[in-house]
């Protein structure tokens, strides 16, 4: 895939997005771990993203899930930091601390190194915390190297807060 298509992909979602926050007078916030921001990126890549993106928190360390986020340190103890748990509470800390509508969490194992048996590399979990305070998680195991997964995990974020937005 060219980097053309890549960006054109992703502005493409953002922008999809945007109107339907736009009408319905919502905003979004994003909490992202091995994305590293990726997400929200995209979403500022819009032209008038100020109206419908709130907050982005990059929580690359553990200390900062917990500090900003209210990751509590049993989840990521007993199962780390690429977990369901962890990335819902991720979604609502985000959702909570911004007073956005809408908020999605991403945390994974972009690679090279970092995966094991039972979580190989391009292992990533997301949630989605929606308007009425629901979350959804689910965990995708992506092929590709470390670019190729993070961008698969921008891709299915924006997807899944596309698709939120749009109901």
């Amino acid at each position: 895939m060219s980097e053309k298509n890549t960006g054109a992909t992703l502005q493409h979602l953002a922008a999809e997005l945007g109107g339907y926050l736009r009408e319905k007078g919502w905003q979004v916030s994003t909490a992202e771990s091995c994305t590293g921001g990726g997400v929200a990126s995209a979403i500022t890549a819009i032209a008038g993203s100020s109206q419908w993106f709130e907050t982005g928190f990059v929580t690359y360390a553990n200390r900062a899930k917990t500090r900003l986020l209210g990751v509590t340190e049993t989840s990521l103890t007993q199962e780390g930091a690429v977990s369901r748990t962890v990335v819902e509470q991720m979604a609502l800390g985000a959702k909570a601390a911004s007073g956005a509508d809408l908020a999605v969490a991403v945390s994974g194992i972009a690679g090279p190194d970092g995966g094991t048996a039972e979580k190989p590399v391009g292992t990533v979990w997301f949630a989605w915390a929606d308007a009425s305070g629901a979350v959804v998680s689910e965990c995708y195991v992506y092929q590709g190297d470390r670019a190729q997964v993070r961008y698969q995990a921008c891709v299915t974020a924006l997807r899944e807060l596309v698709r939120l937005a749009s109901v």
